[in-house]
Order: C-alpha cells, then structure tokens, then sequence
C-alpha cells in the first residue's frame, strides 16, 4: 500500500525510507536547531537597503574590501548593523524606497558563488534577490524555444566536498528570488527520513517543522505552534535549479527544486528545473494556492523520488498551469494524500515514466480538475485516479473532472479509475486497466470517481452517411458525454482530439451526427457526471461508410523525444543541398560489470564515451539501456541489479550531455543471458548493460561486441 514518504537519495539511488515516530518529536525539534541557522527576526530600520553583492567569496563576515552574499543577507535581515562594515562595503549599500533588495555586481569572470556553509534563512518580508541585475544578463536570452526562460549568470552552489543542505531557506513574506543558477544541495544521510529537507528553494515557517508522519490538515493534536505561521506570498521567478548556466548535469545533483514544506500563496513561474534526484516541486504540510506556471521541468527523480512535481498537505486552490513536464523518471504530477484540490491546465506533459512506470497525471483526492492537457507518450496510463479516499479511508476519490485533454502513445487507458479489486502497488501508479460495467452500489464506494460508467456505443461500427458519421449509445443518465477522435489501433483510446460534447438523456442515451471523420477513422468517448466526475473511455468504435472502401487512415510517424529546442536563429535564404552519402557507423553496445556491482569501470567509462559521441552527433538517435546480471542471486535482487546497472549508464550519459527524454530504462535481471555456460567468463559476459538503439532514420549502424572492459571474478570468489 501507498506510504507517506520523504525521501532523500544519494546519486547512488534511492534510499529506504523510515517513518518518525511520535516520540521522536524532541529528537525531530534538536535536529533542526542543529542544522537550520539560527533566525533572528529582522529589526526594525527606518528605511529598507539596497545591498549589493560584489565578490563571489563566502565564509565569516568581517570587514573587509568586499561584500559577500552572506553578508548582505545579515544585513537586510537586520543581523548585521552597517557600521561594522569597511568604507570599501559600505560603499555598497544604499537605502531603499520600497523593498529590501540585494542585487549582484560579481566580476564577469567569478560569477559562481560556492557557499562554505549554509546560508541564514531570508527572515525579511518583501526581500528581493535579484540575479537579473549582474551587469550582460540579457532578458532576451532564452535558450529554450518552448517558454522563454532567460539564461541565468550568477550561480550558487555548495563549495568543493561541502554537502549543504540548502540553497536559501525562506521563512518569511512577499519574498522574490529571481534570475539565479541554483544547484547541487542535497544531504549524503544513507536512508534517513529528516526533518529537515534538502532543496535548492526551501520555503517554511521560522521555528522547528512539524512531525509531518501524519500529513493532515494542521489541527489542536498537529504539532504546529501559534508562532509557525506560513510564508504569504513568496515568488521564485526566472531561476535555472539544479542545471548550470550552460545547461549541463552538475556532478553534484540536487535533491530537490522548490519545496514548499509551510507556504500560502507561492508562487513558482518560468524557471527551468532539472536533474533533481527527487521531484522538481514537492509540497509537504501545507501549500494552499500555490501557483506553478510556465516552468521547464525536465529530467527530474533520477536517484529516488521520480515524479516530477508531487503535491501532499493541505493543497486547496493549487494550480498547475502552461507547465512542460517531460522526460522525468516516473509520473508528470503525482498527488499523494492531498487535502483539497488541484487544476491541472493546458500542460505539455510528454515523455515521463523513463525508470519507473507511472501515470503521466495521477490523482488522489476530490474535486481534481485536469483540462486542455496535452499528455503524450507516457509508460503507463495518461490519468489514473486512486480507488482509495484522501486519507485511505473507505470510500475512493471522487468527481475529479477530466475533460478535453490530448492524449497519444499511451502504455494504458486515456483515464483509468483505480479499483479497490486490484492492490498491486502497480495498479496504483500505473493503473488497472478498464473497469467492468458497474453492477452494484458499493463499487461506488471501492472504485475512483464513484465508478461511472463509461459509455458504450450503440454498435462497433457507426455508418457514415452524406458525409455525417451518425453516432449513439449509452452512458450514465444525467451526465455530458464527450466525443473523440482517436489514434491508433487499440480498444480503447487514445484520446487524441476532443470533438463534441452531448448530453445523455433521463434513461441515458446519446445520439447525434458529426461533421469531419472519414471512414476508417477511430472515435471514443467518455462522460462526466456532476457528482462523480469523468469516466474511463469508451470502447473504441469505427467509422463505415457501406458505399467506400474502408481504408484506416495511415498512422502518424512518432516523433523523436525532445524536451526543449534552441530559439530558432533568422533563417538564411535557403540553398539547395546534394543529397547525403548513406552514413555508416560503428559503435559499441555493450558495457560490463564486476560481480554483483553497479558502478561503472573506467574500461567501460571510455565505451560509453564512444556511445555519446554518437548520440551528440545524431540528435534523432533514441536509446534503451537494458540492465542484466548473472544467474546468481533471486530473480527479485536481480531485477534490481539489473535496473541500478541501467541507472548508472543512463545518468553516466546524462552527464555527457544526453537528454533524459532520448533514453529509457529496462531491467532483465537473469532473463536474457549471453551464453548458456557457468564459467567465470560465460558470467562475466552476463553482468552487463545493453544499449539497443531506435529510430536511426537511414543511418547503417554496425554495432560492436566489445569485451574490452570485460570483468572477471577470481576463481572460487562469490557475493
């Protein structure tokens, strides 16, 4: 069954996680006083500062002819009085009209601030960091097509072999960040569930947070204290976390992006997000009207948590909104326990589920709205909705509306309503595939959205007559049913193209004439009840037309993953090219590994820089990196082997350069042997990783059996 989890990974995978019990609620409030500096609430000043940052060096504060990050901050908190600044520093300061801010002035060449420890929580209401105002930050400069997010300059990231937890800590009001590179704060614990999370943005109260083992609505039995009061109004704006200024994987990977642990009203609106080990956004305890908008959020949840933004706490009135979610290790928006409600509006959610299969959207919770989505190429459903309420009482999720979103290249149904009938932890993520036509009242009670039906076609072939495909059938009495074109040859969905929207009648028939299909093509349906909310797809039915001959549209080429394209450059006058000469390559496909290890050797380090190379070179190139083992061990520690070998590779690549999008994950464990032998060297060359290359697009590629990097145990050595 579904935990309440908070897990924090190492880059080596995902950790176990623990639950904190209630007594350990002293040890909970120490370990946060040891490790959050302590806070002082800013004084009183009669006016506000202007702080400018202009040297990129941190450690203890004194005077001196610079002034550091650190700093500024003791200064616009109020920890800090100007007079035990040097001339040189003071000449730095100004006083503000309106808000306190700090801006940058950082030589051009010592823009990458790496922080010695870290840095005192922002305790200043309407504070505002502003990286835009390093001298050559160019608003114009976005290096991604998609949403226009400007290139950051000034970078923050924990100094060589220091492990900080986070970047800033935001404890108080209307607080801004904007226009920073955030990147590499994380917590090495092996397995520990702490208190204190690790993030590039972490947004709470001021005192100790609470057990959040329960998450539950803040009440008299929660362990908040009258002075714990959320952050209003907080801003994160234009920031780059957990990417560099030139786009790459740091070494050192964050945790997470934004956690939002106790905020109302946060807003966190076109920043580009990547390469988290866990989640991109997180909420936690409580995060009403919480805002995401127009971000980039891509390659998240590569060493634990997958998903890329997932909400838990008190999350009523939160939006997801213009949003691109892609190429994530497992769902594109995953709520887990929620209290309140989420929309989820006019998103890009593609290409997620690289580890771990998941719903692209999966939803617990009431009263849910998932709209105008685009959801493609997802392994696993495009929405699931959970068979169990909020909190795991009896009685499932429901009247969670999902309407007019484009689904295409699903491994699932379009939507599916989980039932309580099947409790695999898969049919939870993933879903459980269509439900049987209600037959009694209590699957009202044990399936999603009250188990509505989902309509069912008059017939499985619906004549096209004058040019009017003519269609009918049944749903639930009382509820809007909603018409759509289909692609591809499965039973049910996907949902490609919404067309039209009838009412179903008292004994729950629907009919009308639609204008725009042609014979051969595919429709389906599904239906919202005003109660219950929105069905799992109709069976999928075929347009006829008895004086035509039926011919199925041909299918639309699948595209190549990609996430985020470069701004297009003024385009020359185009000249013609001679056509190329067929291109051949040969490339290595194989990696191996040393008994019962998943790390790779420095033989295999140059295959796979061979690998790389190529992938760079062809930008179309698709990969799948299958993990395998020996046949020692069980067959469930090998499928894990075999995974954390796939993870390594991947993320090896991922550091090269290589989009998250352009590479999926399979695990074989023993399944898929090399040889049929049990000598040291027949199991050698079963403890490997496979990369099988898709979509070449004409190239001939030759591929190379290389067992250069070979690893043989020694005679009579074992696990």
């Amino acid at each position: 069954m579904l935990r309440n989890e908070m897990v924090f990974v190492s880059r080596k995978g995902a950790k176990a996680q623990k639950r904190v019990s209630q007594s350990s609620i002293c040890i909970v409030v120490c370990l946060w006083l040891m490790i959050v500096p302590k806070v002082a609430i800013a004084q009183s000043s009669p006016t506000a500062l202007r702080v400018i940052v202009n040297s990129n060096q941190d450690g203890q504060i004194q005077p001196d002819d610079k002034l550091t990050l650190r700093e500024a901050i003791a200064l616009v908190n109020g920890n800090l009085p100007v007079e035990k600044l040097s001339t040189q520093e003071k000449a730095q300061i100004q006083p503000s009209n309106d808000n306190a801010r700090i801006e940058f002035n950082l030589p051009p060449n010592q823009t990458t601030i790496q922080l010695q420890q870290e840095l005192p929580p922002l305790a200043t209401p309407k504070l505002i960091i502003d990286g835009t105002s390093q001298p050559s930050y160019d608003v114009s400069r976005s290096a991604t097509a998609e949403i226009a997010i400007p290139q950051p300059i000034v970078t923050i990231t924990p100094a060589a072999n220091q492990e900080i937890l986070r970047g800033f800590t935001i404890v108080a009001d209307n607080v801004q960040i904007h226009g920073l590179s955030i990147y590499g704060f994380r917590s090495l614990n092996q397995g520990a569930t702490l208190t204190t999370p690790p993030a590039d943005i972490f947004i709470s109260h001021r005192l100790p947070p609470p057990n959040t083992q329960q998450q539950q609505p803040p009440n008299s039995n929660f362990p908040f204290g009258d002075k714990d009061i959320p952050p209003k109004g907080v801003v994160i704006e234009n920031n780059w976390l957990g990417i560099t200024p030139d786009e790459k994987m740091p070494e050192n990977t964050s945790a997470f992006g934004v956690y939002v642990f106790n905020s109302t009203g946060t807003t966190i609106r076109r920043n580009r997000i990547s390469y988290h080990e866990g989640s991109a956004i997180i909420t936690s305890v409580r995060a009403e009207n919480t805002l995401m908008t127009e971000n980039i959020i891509v390659g998240n949840g590569i060493a634990g948590m997958p998903d890329a933004v997932r909400l838990e706490g008190v999350i009523a009135n939160s939006q997801l909104q213009g949003n691109l979610i892609c190429g994530n290790d497992g769902a594109g928006v995953y709520l887990f326990k929620p209290t309140g409600n989420v929309k989820i509006h006019n998103n890009r959610i593609t290409f997620n589920g690289r580890r771990l299969r998941r719903a692209a959207v999966y939803l617990m919770g009431n009263a849910n709205q998932v709209s105008d989505n685009e959801i493609r190429h997802q392994t696993g459903p495009g929405v699931a909705v959970t068979a169990f309420g909020t909190h795991g009482s009896f009685g499932s999720a429901i009247a969670n509306i999902i309407q007019n979103n484009k689904f295409s290249d699903l491994e699932g149904l379009s939507i599916d309503l989980n039932t309580q009938q099947q409790l695999n932890i898969s049919d939870f993520q993933r879903g459980d595939g269509p439900n049987p036509k209600r037959n009694s009242p209590n699957r009202r009670l044990e399936t999603a959205n009250g188990a509505v039906n989902a309509p069912e076609f008059a017939s499985s072939q619906l004549l096209l007559v004058n040019g009017q495909a003519l269609i009918s059938g049944q749903a639930d009495p009382g509820t809007q049913v909603q018409i759509y074109r289909v692609q591809g040859n499965e039973n049910y969905g996907p949902l490609s193209e919404p067309l039209t929207t009838l009412t179903t009648d008292e004994k729950g028939n629907f009919s009308s004439s639609l204008a725009g299909l042609r014979s051969g093509e595919r429709i389906s349906a599904i239906t919202t009840h005003p109660k219950y909310g929105t069905s799992e797809p109709a069976y999928n039915a075929i347009i006829t037309d008895p004086s035509a001959q039926n011919n199925s549209p041909s299918p639309t080429p699948t595209p190549p993953p990609k996430c985020v394209s470069a701004p297009l450059p003024p385009q020359p006058t185009p000249q013609p090219e001679p056509k190329p000469e067929p291109i051949r390559l040969k490339v290595p496909r194989i990696i191996h590994f040393a008994l019962d290890k998943d790390f790779i050797s420095q033989e295999s380090s140059t295959v796979l820089n061979q690998i790389a190379q190529v992938l760079q070179q062809y930008p179309f190139i698709v990969i799948e990196i299958e993990g395998h083992t020996d046949i020692r061990a069980s067959d469930a520690y090998n499928l894990d082997l075999g995974k954390r070998r796939a993870i390594s590779a991947r993320n090896y690549l991922l550091k090269q350069g290589i989009a998250a999008e352009r590479m999926t994950i399979r695990s074989f464990g023993e399944k898929q042997r090399r040889t049929s032998g049990n000598t040291v060297i027949d199991t050698a060359r079963d403890r490997r990783v496979e990369i099988i290359f898709k979509d070449t697009r004409g190239l001939e590629i030759i591929l190379e059996e290389q067992e250069k990097d070979l690893q043989i145990e020694a005679i009579g050595g074992g696990r």
